[in-house]
Parts: C-alpha cells; sequence; structure tokens
C-alpha cells in the first residue's frame, strides 16, 4: 500500500514502542518520515533521526527546522512522546507533576507549535496526538498520568478548534495498556510480575494487552488521505475498556 506516498511526516519518540511502529509503518505506506527522540540512535533508513528533548523549546525548533528542511516540507505530526507515572494524587511531590506534565501536555504544544508554519503550507495536514485510556476512565495509581492524558485530551479538541479552517487536521487515539518497553520496565518492578501482566490482561474485555502495531494502524488512518472529514475526534484501541461492560466469565 502506497497511499502516502509524497507525504512528509514527523513523528515525537519515534525510535521505540508505538512511535516507532507508527514511524515504520507510514514509511511502509510511502511517506518520508522523520523521527524526533532524545536518543535517535535505534532508527536506521529509511526513517531519518533527529536529537531533541521535549521539554526544551530551541531543541524542538531546531530539531523540527532540521527535518523539515530535509524532508522538503511537513504534512503530518503524529504527537507521540511521553513518559508515564504511578499513584494516588499523595504518591508524587509537586516536582514530579511538574516534569511529567512537562512532557506530555508541553512537549505536544512545543512540538505543535513548531510544525504549524510548515503544516499550513501543506494540501494534507494532520496532527495526531497519542492521549490515552486514562483521559476517558477512571484508573487507580495513575492520577498524575490521567490528568496528563486529560489534557491532551482536551488541548486536541481546542487545536482542532482553532486549526480546522487552516485546512489543518487534529484528532488523537486513545490506547488502552499497550505492550511496549514502558509496560515491560512496570512489569519488571512488580512484586509478582506474572500476576501483574495477567491483572492488566483481565482489565482489557479482549484479555490482552493492546500490540503497538494496532495503535500505529490507528494513528496511519488518522493521519491519512481517508480521513479528510475526521478531526476533533478520538479513537480509542484500548480492548473495548471504554465502552464495553462485560458480566464475569461465569455469568455468560
Amino acid at each position: 500500500m502506497t497511499d502516502f506516498a509524497g507525504l512528509r511526516a514527523l513523528v515525537t519518540g519515534g525510535a521505540s514502542g508505538i512511535g516507532r511502529a507508527t514511524a515504520e509503518l507510514l514509511a511502509a505506506r510511502g511517506a518520508r518520515v522523520a523521527v524526533l527522540d532524545l536518543d535517535p540512535s535505534p532508527v536506521g533508513q529509511p526513517l531519518l533521526g533527529y536529537r531533541a528533548d521535549v521539554t526544551d523549546d530551541t531543541s524542538v525548533r531546531t530539531a523540527v527546522a532540521a527535518a523539515v528542511a530535509d524532508l522538503g516540507g511537513l504534512d503530518i505530526l503524529v504527537n507521540n512522546a511521553g513518559i508515564g507515572a504511578q499513584g494516588t494524587v499523595e504518591d508524587n511531590d509537586d516536582a514530579e507533576w511538574l516534569r511529567v506534565m512537562d512532557v506530555n501536555v508541553l512537549g505536544m504544544v512545543r512540538a505543535a507549535r513548531a510544525c504549524l508554519p510548515h503544516l499550513r503550507a501543506s494540501a494534507h495536514a494532520a496532527i495526531v496526538n497519542t492521549c490515552s485510556i486514562a483521559a476517558t476512565a477512571g484508573l487507580p495509581r495513575r492520577a498524575l498520568y490521567s490528568a496528563t492524558k486529560g489534557a491532551v485530551y482536551s488541548l486536541t479538541l481546542a487545536m482542532a478548534a482553532d486549526h480546522v479552517r487552516e485546512g489543518v487536521r487534529v484528532n488523537c487515539v486513545n490506547p488502552g495498556t499497550v505492550d511496549t518497553p514502558w509496560v515491560g520496565r512496570l512489569l519488571a518492578a512488580a512484586d509478582d510480575p506474572g500476576a501483574e501482566r495477567a491483572a492488566l490482561q483481565a482489565r482489557q474485555p479482549t484479555g490482552r494487552l493492546v500490540t503497538a502495531a494496532e495503535v500505529a494502524a490507528a494513528i496511519a488512518y488518522l493521519a491519512g488521505p481517508h480521513s479528510g472529514a475526521t478531526t476533533g475526534t478520538s479513537l480509542a484501541v484500548d480492548g473495548g475498556m471504554q465502552g464495553l461492560r462485560l458480566r464475569p466469565a461465569a455469568d455468560r
């Protein structure tokens, strides 16, 4: 499939996990793709890698400028860079709240701000933000993370309203628990990694974790040429967590 032929995309946090899967999928479907990451060294051809720290506006602007120059323009921004956090509102101090907000929310603001002048010049301009089921469902011990993703969800709607008349579509994906390196580290730190994995799988009605490839496919749809009438939308890729209320297995 070459439906992205001629399009140029930039993916933040694109060296691993959902970002890497998305960058590789877009490239496989014909796009020229630049990856911004704290460590872009794992990225190889055909992807282009650039070092950027989304908490540093100058770093983001410099990397975006270099990527756009090499790509010859920009049509798609995938705002994916983010970090996790655990705990109730009592468990993280102010510094941690500010740190995670800086990456997960302001990081997207900085990337969008640097990319918008280039996107306005595109005949096919799209931004896709990586949000989370945590934005729309109450999850235990995710207060800080959920607050940042709730902000991303609202930011997506506001950006969609601000830029629709400029020809820039803005949407987000809301993944459930995705089998990524971050989740792997979370499981490894648990007292009983096997039991913790089983619990994460059980809370998704499909009975398994979401794959990075499944989230990448949803991002590609929202970023692609077949979704021209879609803006201000969140697409759940959560194994049914948000919408389904199943009876216990014994009650089927």
